[in-house]
């Protein structure tokens, strides 16, 4: 609050009581350079092509709204960037809605899957999912498995089926990502 007192943006109250924006005074529109609309309109693209449907739509819902805020003369920049992502085939369909999994995460929920390993052998895992990860045209569940009692990768195209199960996983999600991100680093 100080911070936007300083810069003359004018707040009336008090800590503790609460803060009041004066009446008449917007708030300046987002402001982004063409190298930081670029960036996104590239991330959102990659998303676009990579993601599940939900997050894919999503991703093309944020294009649309940066094009919608941002002043005519940075249009072209969504129009005809500089950078692209070039379309790699399309993933193999998922049998669920990738937002099961986003939310199981965000809540730290965990999973029961129903899951084929690289041999083809049905195998069930409960696991706790910590995020998704793209490595180039393959989606993986990153998650502690309580089967084997440390880390795994689960490619999402070969998850047959999935549960959320009531209970939320012990620990902070933070703090389990760094463990797998140390392992990782030790593993390679």
């Amino acid at each position: 609050m100080a911070e936007l007192s300083a810069q003359r943006v004018p707040i009336t109250g008090e800590a503790g009581m609460g803060y009041v924006l004066d009446e008449g005074y917007d708030m300046p529109p987002l402001m982004l350079t063409a190298d930081e609309l670029e960036a996104a309109v590239l991330g959102a693209a990659m998303v676009a092509a990579q993601a599940d449907p939900s997050l894919a739509r999503a991703a093309r819902d944020l294009v649309a709204k940066l094009s919608a805020a941002i002043p005519d003369e940075l249009r072209p920049v969504v129009m005809d960037g500089s950078t692209r992502s070039i379309t790699t085939p399309p993933l193999a369909d998922q049998s669920f809605d990738g937002t099961i999994i986003r939310n199981a995460i965000r809540e730290r929920f965990k999973l029961r899957l129903a899951y084929l390993d690289g041999a083809g052998v049905a195998t069930e895992r409960v696991i706790w999912p910590l995020l998704i990860a793209y490595l180039n045209s393959v989606r993986y569940i990153v998650a502690w498995c309580e089967k084997r009692n440390d880390y795994r990768h689960f490619k999402i195209d070969r998850v047959q089926s999935l549960d959320v199960l009531d209970g939320k996983y012990p620990g902070r999600r933070d703090v389990l990502i760094k463990g797998w991100e140390k392992a990782v680093v030790h593993a390679g």
